[in-house]
C-alpha cells in the first residue's frame, strides 16, 4: 500500500473514531449529572443528622448545581510539561511584580502591624496574595457548596470533599459569609486567601473585629489569616525563603531533597555557592535543603525552613518559587 494511501486510511479511522469518543464522554457526563439530584438529597439528610440546622441546609442547597467543569478540571492533566524557566514568567510577569510593590505600599501600615503581631514578613503576605488571586481580583466565581458537592459526588475523593463540605456548612451556619457570596474555585478554595474550608476553620482570623472571618472582603482578615497560617506551620521572620544557587559539577543529586537538611557551612564544604558564585551566608542558625525542581541545568535552590512552610500551603516547588521570587521583587524593587 502506498504511503499516501496508508495516511488517508489512518485519517479516516481517526475521523470515524472521534465522534464515538465524544458520544461516550457525553454519555458518561450525562450519567454523572443524572444521579446528582438524588445525591444532594442524601447529603442534605446526612447534614441534618449530623446536627446542622434545617435553615442552613435548605439555604445552602437551594440552588446547588452539578459543575461538570469541576470534574473536568480535577481529571484533566496539563497537555504539556512546564519548566520553572517557562512557569515563572507566567506566574510573575513584570506587571505583577510592579503591582505587588504598589499593593505593599498601599497597605503598608496594616501589613506591618499584622506582620509584627504574627512574626511574618509582610512581603510574603503580599506575594501569596498576588500569586493566589492576583491581589484579590480573581478569587473564583463558583458556588462553593456546588463545587464541593460535585467533587464529593464524583466519588474518587468523596470522604475528603464531604469533610470540606461539612466545614463549608459550618462557616455558613456561624455567619461568616452569606451563602450567595460564598464563592471560590472549582475545588472549593475560597476568597482572597484561597483557603479550603478546613483551612478556614483552622486559620482564618477576624482581624477587623466585626464578628466575621471575612477572607472575601476584609483586607485585615485576609492578611491576618494568611499570616496566621504561616505562623502555625513554623514560619521564621528572621530568615528568607531560600536562595538560588550554583552546584558543583560533581554534586551528588541524591542529596537534593527536602528530607535532607544540613547547615549552610556543610553545603559550602560540598561546593554549593550562591547564584553569583559567592560564598553562602555564614549563619550557624540556618539549616537548609537543596531543591532541584527540574534538573541540574535548570534553576536550583537552597531551601530554608520558610520554604517548607510555603510547601505546607501548596505542595508545589513551582508555587513556592513563584511566591519566593515575587517576595524578592517586593524586597528589592527595580
Amino acid at each position: 500500500m502506498a504511503p499516501i494511501t496508508r495516511l488517508l486510511l489512518a485519517l479516516v479511522v481517526v475521523a470515524l473514531s472521534v465522534p464515538s469518543l465524544v458520544l461516550a464522554q457525553d454519555a458518561e457526563e450525562s450519567d454523572l449529572a443524572a444521579g446528582f439530584a438524588d445525591y444532594v438529597e442524601q447529603i442534605k439528610q446526612e447534614a441534618l443528622a449530623d446536627g446542622f440546622k434545617e435553615e442552613t441546609v435548605t439555604t445552602a442547597f437551594a440552588n446547588v448545581t452539578f459543575y461538570q467543569r469541576s470534574v473536568k478540571a480535577d481529571r484533566n492533566q496539563p497537555e504539556f510539561k512546564l519548566t520553572l524557566d517557562t512557569y515563572l514568567p507566567r506566574a510573575v510577569p513584570e506587571w505583577k511584580a510592579q503591582k505587588a510593590v504598589e499593593m505593599y505600599n498601599k497597605h503598608r501600615d496594616l501589613l506591618e502591624q499584622i506582620g509584627h503581631e504574627y512574626g511574618v514578613q509582610p512581603r510574603f503576605i503580599v506575594a501569596l496574595w498576588g500569586i493566589e488571586t492576583n491581589f484579590g481580583a480573581f478569587t473564583g466565581g463558583m458556588d462553593v457548596i456546588s463545587a464541593l458537592t460535585t467533587m464529593a459526588y464524583e466519588g474518587r475523593r468523596e470522604a475528603f470533599f464531604k469533610k470540606e463540605l461539612w466545614h463549608a456548612l459550618t462557616i455558613v451556619e456561624e455567619g461568616h459569609i452569606p451563602i450567595e457570596q460564598m464563592k471560590g474555585s472549582w475545588a472549593g478554595a475560597m476568597g482572597q486567601a484561597q483557603f479550603m474550608p478546613s483551612s478556614f476553620m483552622a486559620y482564618a482570623v477576624d482581624y477587623d473585629g466585626d464578628g466575621r472571618k471575612d477572607i472575601w472582603g476584609s483586607q485585615g482578615d485576609v492578611f491576618a489569616s494568611a499570616a496566621n497560617y504561616l505562623k502555625s506551620v513554623g514560619w521564621r521572620d528572621d530568615v528568607t525563603w531560600g536562595r538560588q544557587i550554583q552546584l558543583p559539577a560533581d554534586f551528588d543529586v541524591s542529596l537534593a531533597s527536602l528530607a535532607i537538611k544540613k547547615p549552610l557551612a556543610e553545603w559550602q564544604a560540598l561546593g554549593v555557592r550562591s547564584f553569583d558564585g559567592s560564598d553562602l551566608p555564614k549563619r550557624d542558625d540556618i539549616i537548609a535543603s537543596v531543591v532541584i525542581p527540574d534538573d541540574k541545568e535548570g534553576r536550583v535552590f537552597l531551601a530554608y525552613s520558610n520554604y517548607d512552610a510555603l510547601m505546607r500551603w501548596n505542595r508545589s516547588h513551582y508555587f513556592v518559587a513563584a511566591v519566593g521570587y515575587l517576595s524578592d521583587r517586593i524586597r528589592f524593587p527595580r
